[in-house]
């Protein structure tokens, strides 16, 4: 267990987080291999701050924010949270009885508004559950809380005694920002809390989100898929690819100019609604690697079309290629890649039309 002061730290830093599952087989269940969800990989997030977790179904971005509010207990590694009273704390040492004055500096937005609420619980009781939790008993105290949560997230109080059968999708994850936001965290993981939403609640609820953190200095982390979604939310953009981070960089960086083949592909599949800045997409040869028997070298090499001998034999650390680019790829200073373009220029006609 890791408790030291040390107010100029990160709210949180990742350090060689690792998560593997075991493989069991047999009558007596012996382990046969490990499933490794989460390979070794490190970042930071700075307090206000948002970073974003991309990357395909699979590739643990799910288990890596489930390892930082230690619903899942990392294989190895640190994730030194800074409290709200300066200590920075490895909360993925602790025992779970000593992680309970931490939990309510750490919460979560589910990705599905249907499914993370009791449909036989109000909304008042969902969103002073976490209250009555933490020792608020006083039901007045928890009824006031719970009128400024609804009205901060555009719900009128007086819908607090309604079930959630009544809402619309939209106003369910509002509701469970609501409940997040209960105990006033610092820190909120957002698992895919726009992807079972219509695209015109998604920008809603984005800019709900972006709101609050002015408002309350909340820092995120969004894990996502959508990285549309995550232009318009990040400051910063990890990208994963079975386990482990390939890219880090700013977002602006990141989609005008990535540095690592993954990266690139991934920009190519971004919806363009303009028919001038459609580009040709790449589409990856070959099946995701898989976890449980990654390739040698680097993981991506069997699907990348610039791979050379040396990604299959040696693995690319995460080094910085730029200030604040960070790429684990052995040919990130060679290679020139296509990232997002910008719009192009208005013509002078269309200047004064518009």
């Amino acid at each position: 267990m890791t408790i030291r002061s040390n107010s100029g730290a990160p709210l949180l830093e990742v350090r060689n987080l690792q998560r593997f599952f075991p493989i069991r087989r047999g009558l007596l269940r012996r382990v046969v291999g490990q499933v490794r969800a989460v390979d070794d990989i490190s970042f930071h997030i700075d307090r206000g701050e948002t970073l974003s977790l991309v990357g395909e179904s699979g590739c643990g971005k799910t288990t890596t924010a489930r390892c930082i509010l230690r619903a899942l207990k990392p294989t190895a590694g640190e994730v030194l949270f800074q409290t709200g009273a300066g200590e920075v704390v490895d909360t993925a040492s602790l025992p779970k009885a000593a992680l309970t004055p931490y939990r309510h500096q750490m919460q979560m937005i589910f990705q599905d508004p249907f499914s993370s609420l009791n449909p036989r619980m109000t909304v008042f009781d969902i969103i002073a559950e976490p209250l009555l939790a933490s020792g608020i008993k006083n039901r007045d105290q928890r009824r006031a809380r719970v009128e400024n949560l609804l009205e901060r997230v555009r719900l009128r109080p007086e819908f607090m005694q309604r079930y959630p059968h009544a809402f619309s999708g939209g106003q369910r994850q509002r509701i469970g920002i609501a409940r997040a936001l209960a105990l006033n965290p610092s820190l909120i993981v957002a698992d895919e809390p726009v992807s079972a939403l219509d695209v015109s609640v998604q920008a809603q609820i984005l800019n709900l989100l972006l709101d609050l953190q002015d408002e309350l200095g909340l820092t995120y982390l969004f894990v996502a898929h959508d990285l549309s979604v995550v232009k318009h939310i990040s400051d910063r953009v990890a990208v994963m690819y079975v386990g482990k981070i390939v890219e880090i960089a700013e977002t602006d960086q990141l989609f005008k100019a990535p540095k690592h083949p993954y990266t690139e592909a991934l920009l190519s599949a971004v919806p363009k609604p303009d028919p001038r800045l459609r580009s040709e997409r790449i589409v990856l040869q070959g099946e995701v690697a898989d976890p449980a028997h990654p390739p040698a070298g680097c993981y991506f090499h069997p699907r990348c079309a610039h791979a050379i001998d040396r990604c299959r034999s040696e693995t690319p650390p995460l080094e910085e290629v730029l200030p604040g680019h960070r790429v684990a790829c052995h040919r990130a200073r060679e290679l020139s890649l296509k990232g997002v373009d910008a719009p192009p220029s208005p013509h002078p006609q269309q200047l004064r039309t518009l």
